[in-house]
């Protein structure tokens, strides 16, 4: 005899199955496997002039200009050569400084190449000369947002010593500097913004938190997954988990940024891939069940040289370097906070429904799985396979 609403579950569940699955497909199809674009602009204001050094990935110079000629997926030298004059036009016509009210034009100076933790990028090296020793300083940035909104361009201002940090943004494309009087406290909140656009922009991070959490509402009996009875016992859970996470990435993003420990940008990007894939293995074939806090810690470590990849990419003074660190890692935990807390009350409420624990637990699971094993591919053997 079939219990009461068999038919009815079975029915959900496979009204559910498929969207979840296409999903999955869209995710694994549209997820970046490097971090977000960026790029980073230096600017040092001496006297009554500006110098400057942008450096701009030439992946997004090549979405924009199509830089590889005979699209065989390399960019050479001579090929970045011919196109430099449509490079100036088009950087130069997305960036504009003002100087106490009054325009300083720009003039690149010199065409470079170097290499980031995330690949390689055009380097323009210019000079903006302004009518005298400007006080205040209004920089206004467009590149790329109008085909990519999530692009960022890091911006480091130096004047007498004193250095400034910003974000430029679809949403905030004008930056204005008082130079007269550089305000520490505005420092702190612009690498605090740095660390929480990381967290929130890394996908491969989130996706190794996520996979994390959504096990922590539910306890492991039978050979299945049950819901917890305790919101304390899941509290306690998530907790362990963020805890340990935090602990092991700051260790390694300090030491890295400090220069102690340096590792292949591909080793680690790959080893961040690879503990994705691991971390939603084990909701599947759970080996780690009551030590979650444990994994946590020992991919937490890998996960901070992937934080310091943002911090070396600036390449920040060392007078700054501490407050860079102390800052760009609060703003890395109020972003991850800001998750945990969006997650663990739905998580909570959704324990008992089938929909959590064999829908969005399981199949969950396996499109983190089938994205990060995406990422590890590419970022290992250095291919891409998914344009």
């Amino acid at each position: 005899m079939k219990r009461p609403g068999a038919r009815r579950e079975h029915v959900g569940r496979k009204a559910l199955r498929w969207p979840v699955m296409v999903l999955a497909l869209v995710l694994a199809a549209s997820a970046p496997a490097h971090k977000p674009s960026d790029s980073y602009l230096g600017l040092r204001i001496v006297d009554a002039a500006i110098e400057g050094q942008w450096d701009i990935a030439l992946r997004d110079l090549d979405y924009v200009l199509g830089l590889d000629d005979n699209q065989d997926g390399a960019i050479t030298w001579g090929e970045l050569r011919a196109h430099h004059g449509d490079i100036v036009a088009y950087a130069l016509s997305r960036l504009a400084l003002v100087a106490d009210g009054r325009p300083c034009p720009l003039r690149v100076t010199e065409h470079l190449v170097d290499d980031h933790s995330d690949g390689a990028y055009a380097v323009l090296r210019f000079v903006a000369s302004c009518p005298h020793p400007p006080e205040r300083l209004e920089a206004t940035y467009r590149l790329l947002f109008d085909v990519d909104p999530q692009h960022r361009g890091l911006l480091r201002l130096e004047r007498a010593g004193a250095t400034q940090s910003a974000i430029f943004s679809a949403s905030n494309p004008t930056l204005r500097f008082d130079l007269a009087e550089p305000s520490r406290w505005r420092q702190f909140g612009d690498y605090v913004a740095h660390g929480v656009w990381h967290i929130w922009a890394g996908f491969d991070h989130l996706l190794f938190l996520l996979s994390l959490l959504l096990p922590a509402v539910l306890v492991r009996a039978h050979g299945t997954w049950e819901p917890a009875e305790r919101f304390g016992q899941a509290f306690w859970e998530v907790f362990k988990v963020v805890t340990a996470f935090t602990l092991a990435h700051s260790v390694t993003l300090s030491l890295a940024a400090l220069g102690v420990v340096a590792l292949p940008s591909r080793w680690v990007e790959s080893a961040i891939a690879a503990s994705v894939v691991l971390a939603a293995l084990n909701n599947l074939v759970p080996v780690a069940i009551e030590r979650r806090w444990t994994i946590a810690f020992a991919f937490g470590l890998i996960h901070g040289f992937g934080f310091a990849s943002v911090l070396i990419d600036l390449g920040l003074p060392k007078d700054s370097l501490l407050l860079a660190l102390v800052a760009f890692n609060l703003g890395v935990e109020i972003g991850q906070l800001a998750v945990v807390g969006a997650f663990l009350p739905l998580a909570w409420a959704l324990r008992r429904r089938w929909a959590y624990r064999r829908g969005l637990l399981v199949l969950g699971s396996l499109a983190i799985i089938a994205i990060a094993s995406i990422w590890l591919v590419e970022r290992a053997l250095d291919v891409k396979l998914i344009s």
